[in-house]
């Protein structure tokens, strides 16, 4: 018989029994996609480094045009052109303008820019100004958009393209990420087999091994495979050994009930210590937690979809911990449809997908992995409550796309 604990229960002993810590690395800007900074980015200098004109038409002084309409228009002398990218060589004073690009620098003397629009310069070298402007109207000034010192993204930020932009604005061509958590995946069972097996009866291709790898991926970690274990007592126990030895946490999926063929607990027991085995938790009850080593030790269920699961509600926490990175699930709130029974006494987890009138639940038996591709996310039902209501506001949590 399982002895089981409460999720919440399950994340306590998580979080006070593991603390793993990851070095920094220093990659190319081109290279930090989806990694996680080690360190707050802060910029060394202003962005942009100079009064810039944001529209086509002439750099002016606005106490210059002050009164200027089309009716009764104000006379500006040209002194000169500012192409974009060019540094601006002129001075004006009092009644002066000079041509300006969209983007380039102001000249000394000007505050505003006078759009094209509002301007004639068909009687050069005086352009008639025919709107009043105010102080730095159409001008982007020096440090609008980022200033020196100012800290751009906080540690533990994850880097998209987006704050890649921001860095590559700044100048940063290399960053100090955090070094990805190292995940090490073991499948068990005498019916497993590869996936390019045939079809035999009897036989179950390993799934597991590919979606748990694909999700430590997705989470930013490093995952290796170590194959297909059978029920081997010996065999289990060198494969968890090699993997422990080579990883910060080991995922193990099969082996975690309490049948006689099921050894994963005893094997991480004759390395380390098993904090856990059972959750109240559906998909997942027969999950194991242990440490050998300091190393985390997951022992996962055979099916699919439980595993997966248990992976995204224990495992993700905790590589997030290591990474110094702030919750990375992707929520948002809808209202279900319809009603969802659930057993009391244990928290449920009910794929959902997104449609017009909220959120609905997706149904399937236990271990049917093709439904994770139907949903776009999952609900969490209580352990204390005995199901969900239509019309009930639901937190849900995304999957990755």
């Amino acid at each position: 018989m399982l002895k089981v604990v409460t999720t919440d229960e399950a994340l306590n002993i998580i979080g006070e029994k593991f603390n793993i810590t990851k070095s920094a690395e220093t990659v190319s800007l081109t290279q930090s996609l989806g990694r996680v900074l080690y360190e707050d980015a802060v910029s060394g200098e202003n962005i942009p480094g100079f009064d810039r004109s944001t529209v086509d038409g002439f750099a002016v002084k606005a106490s210059d045009t002050y009164g200027s309409s089309e009716t009764s228009p104000g006379q500006l002398e040209i002194i000169g052109e500012i192409l974009m990218g060019e540094k601006s060589e002129f001075e004006i004073t009092d009644g002066q303008c000079v041509r300006i690009s969209t983007g380039g620098m102001l000249p000394k003397g000007a505050d505003s820019a006078l759009m094209v629009e509002h301007s004639d310069s068909s009687l050069e070298p005086y352009c008639l100004c025919m709107k009043t402007v105010s102080p730095y109207e159409n001008v982007t000034r020096k440090g609008d958009d980022v200033r020196a010192g100012d800290v751009l993204f906080r540690k533990g930020t994850v880097i998209t393209s987006r704050e890649i932009g921001v860095l590559a604005s700044v100048g940063i061509s290399k960053i100090q990420v955090s070094e990805k958590v190292r995940v090490g995946i073991i499948s068990t069972g005498d019916e497993i087999v590869p996936i390019e097996s045939e079809s035999v009866f009897g036989k179950i291709r390993d799934v597991n091994s590919h979606i748990l790898s694909a999700l430590m991926r997705e989470l930013g970690c490093e995952a290796k495979e170590y194959g297909i274990i059978p029920d081997n007592y010996e065999s289990i126990c060198k494969s968890i050994k090699k993997a422990c030895d080579e990883n910060d946490i080991v995922l193990i999926s099969g082996g975690s009930s309490a049948g006689a063929r099921d050894m994963t607990a005893a094997a991480i027991e004759k390395y380390g210590e098993v904090y856990l085995h059972g959750i109240a938790m559906k998909p997942g009850k027969p999950t194991i937690v242990g440490n050998i080593d300091g190393k985390a030790i997951f022992g996962l269920p055979g099916h699919p979809a439980a595993a997966y699961f248990v992976a995204l509600r224990l495992v993700r926490p905790l590589i997030d911990s290591a990474l110094c990175r702030k919750d990375s699930s992707r929520t948002l709130q809808g209202n279900l449809v319809q009603n969802i029974s659930s057993n009391h006494g244990r928290e449920e987890i009910v794929c959902v997908r997104l449609c017009g009138e909220g959120v609905e639940p997706v149904f399937g038996k236990s271990g049917i992995v093709s439904m994770l591709s139907q949903c776009d996310g999952y609900i969490i039902i209580p352990r204390n409550q005995e199901g969900l209501r239509a019309g009930d506001q639901v937190t849900i949590y995304l999957f990755e796309r």
